[in-house]
């Protein structure tokens, strides 16, 4: 099964190593004939220096690599992609018209646009460009919160690593669920599935700073899901009155302090229903909910699914 990963200049090299190692450690698995064969691309076919600075090598320039790929995966540059030259426009079109599927990770959503490649579909780019591609490609139907995002023949992932959550999917898709767990173990990453889960993370935002009022409350929110999590509680954390405390977070957040806490406890929930097997009451005690109906009712208002319905779509073991 021929991969092509094609590689703009000043690419993010995890990107493709990623993609790449996941491949090979499905290949070590598989039966010769299913293995993946992966071909790497560039312009112009000679060696290129990623954003970090390392040299790599492709295995051809566009010119040459004209036969059909079954999978096109375009990568992401550092940064927002500049334009790609007709001849890279025209090659990924005879590509991705001859392939079973084709997409993008991180900002290679820019290169497929550009290309016309994914008018009238659904996609996802770095969170950080989401905005930007949609008010350049309002023929797209930009995802900007998903890790994942997958619409017939057409895939997209997020930020640099989701390359390598794209990289499950596609084995998932291939060889089944096994075999991708089997992967993700031996990278020792989690198995991430396709689509629906955030890019945000109140666990990681929290754990950025802890230097204003706002970021003292984030943390202290994370560490005491399970506290009485009122809005003056919180604005004596911060030493601060409850209106102010307001006006902060509505101008840092754009949501109010309760809001956040139940955000907050949301993000705590999902992990817990992701990567354990503990019972659905267990979760929303130690999310703070103090009850499954408050787990359920928080669920269904914030991501239109049950919590057991959310387990049973991305939970990343047996």
């Amino acid at each position: 099964m021929r991969i092509t990963i094609f590689s703009p200049s000043n690419v993010h090299l995890l990107e493709i190593a990623g993609v790449r190692d996941a491949l090979f450690e499905a290949n070590c698995k598989v039966a010769s004939g299913d293995r993946y064969r992966v071909r790497l691309v560039t312009e112009h076919g000679i060696p290129e220096e990623s954003a970090s600075g390392t040299i790599y090598v492709p295995d051809a320039g566009i010119d040459a690599a004209v036969e059909p790929c079954d999978t096109l995966i375009v990568a992401g540059p550092y940064g927002l992609p500049m334009r790609p030259s007709d001849a890279v426009q025209h090659w990924l079109r005879e590509q991705a018209r001859q392939s079973r599927r084709y997409g993008s990770t991180c900002t290679g959503a820019f290169l497929l646009a550009h290309a016309g490649l994914l008018s009238g579909y659904r996609a996802t780019t770095h969170w950080q460009y989401a905005e930007r591609l949609a008010a350049d490609f309002p023929d797209i139907s930009v995802e900007a919160d998903d890790i994942f995002v997958r619409d017939g023949p057409v895939f997209s992932s997020a930020g640099v690593s989701a390359a390598i959550d794209l990289a499950f999917s596609l084995i998932e898709e291939d060889h089944g669920r096994a075999l991708a767990l089997w992967v993700a173990r031996r990278l020792v990453v989690f198995l991430k599935r396709p689509g629906g889960q955030s890019q945000f993370s109140a666990a990681l935002t929290a754990q950025t700073a802890t230097t204003g009022p706002i970021d003292r409350i984030r943390l202290y929110i994370l560490e005491n899901p399970r506290a009485k999590l009122s809005l003056k509680t919180l604005a004596d954390v911060a030493s601060v009155s409850p209106r102010h405390l307001s006006r902060l977070f509505r101008a840092e957040l754009g949501m109010n302090p309760l809001a956040y806490v139940e955000l907050t406890r949301l993000d705590i929930a999902r992990r817990l229903l992701e990567d354990s097997a503990a019972p659905i009451k267990m979760v929303a005690f130690a999310a703070g909910f103090g009850s499954t109906t408050t787990l359920r009712r928080a669920f269904l208002r914030r991501m239109d699914v049950t919590p057991q319905q959310y387990r049973v779509r991305f939970q990343s073991s047996g």
